[in-house]
C-alpha cells in the first residue's frame, strides 16, 4: 500500500477536514460538501452498492483503497468502512497519490 496517502488522510484529518461513518458521508455527499468519497476494498456488498449508486448519481468521485482497519489507522481511529474528503485541495493531493504511488521503488539488494 501506498504509504504517502495514508500520511496524507491522516493529515487530512488533523485538518479537520473528513467526515466518517455511513451516516456522516452520506449527509456530506447531499449537501455537495464531500469532494471525494474513500471506501474500504473489504466493505460489505451492501455498503459498497449504496455508495457507488449515491456518489454516481451526485457526482462524487469514488475510491476503493486498502483495508478498513488500514483506514481507521490512518486517521487515528478504529476501522473505517467510508471517509468523505471535504476539502478539494486534499481530494486532489489524495487522488494524485494513487495514481503516482511513489516517485522511487524500493531496490533488494
Amino acid at each position: 500500500m501506498n504509504p504517502k496517502f495514508f500520511n496524507q488522510l491522516g493529515l487530512a484529518m488533523r485538518a479537520g477536514k473528513l467526515v466518517t461513518g455511513d451516516e456522516g458521508v452520506f449527509k456530506a455527499i447531499r449537501s455537495g460538501e464531500a469532494k471525494l468519497v474513500i471506501m474500504a476494498e473489504d466493505a460489505s456488498a451492501n455498503t459498497r452498492k449504496k455508495f457507488q449508486d449515491k456518489c454516481q448519481f451526485y457526482g462524487v468521485t469514488l475510491m476503493e483503497i486498502a483495508t478498513k482497519y488500514e483506514l481507521g489507522r490512518s486517521i487515528g481511529k478504529e476501522m473505517r468502512v467510508t471517509i468523505g474528503v471535504l476539502d478539494g485541495g486534499f481530494a486532489q493531493m489524495l487522488q494524485k497519490s494513487q495514481e503516482n504511488p511513489a516517485e522511487v521503488e524500493h531496490i533488494d539488494q
